[in-house]
């Protein structure tokens, strides 16, 4: 599929490997880590975390402290996720909020202040509203576009 979010949703994977990079970028880097923090059974976790690792988002790594564990971490394809992780916990905690509350916030350690929300914002780093942005085709769109209308002389 040439739609770049039908894409990403296919390397990103069910809603379990979401929580998985949530927890990675929280700090979870082990098997049984995840294993708790999401109370997911172990066919599952392998399947995500196989899922993710195939696709570039986590890598498996040998335990720094040695031994036969491994651990997982984040690449820079993962790391980049971070927005979006970001973008999704505070439309949950504005639209889609648990009747006791946030269940955590995202912090600035530098000042311990939960983040602000997200905006998308000009080069000048003024806000851009909604209504303000539109599509256009971009170079895969072009090229597709190119192919058909040689295939079709």
């Amino acid at each position: 599929m040439p739609c770049s979010i039908a894409r990403s949703l296919d390397v990103i994977g069910p809603w379990w490997a979401l929580l998985i990079i949530r927890d990675a970028f929280m700090g979870v880097r082990r098997f049984r880590d995840f294993e708790k923090s999401l109370g997911i059974a172990k066919n599952t976790l392998t399947s995500r975390l196989n899922d993710l690792t195939a696709g570039g988002i986590l890598e498996k790594v040998p335990d720094p402290n040695g031994g036969k564990h491994f651990e997982y971490q984040l690449t820079q394809k993962g790391l980049e996720l971070f927005p979006v992780i970001v973008a999704l916990s505070q439309w949950g905690d504005k639209w889609a909020v648990h009747p006791d509350g946030a269940s955590f916030e995202i912090i600035d350690t530098r000042d311990g202040k939960p983040i602000p929300q997200q905006m998308i914002h000009d080069r000048k780093g003024k806000p851009i509203p909604p209504e303000h942005l539109s599509q256009r085709a971009g170079p895969g769109t072009l090229a597709r576009r190119k192919r058909a209308r040689d295939a079709g002389s």
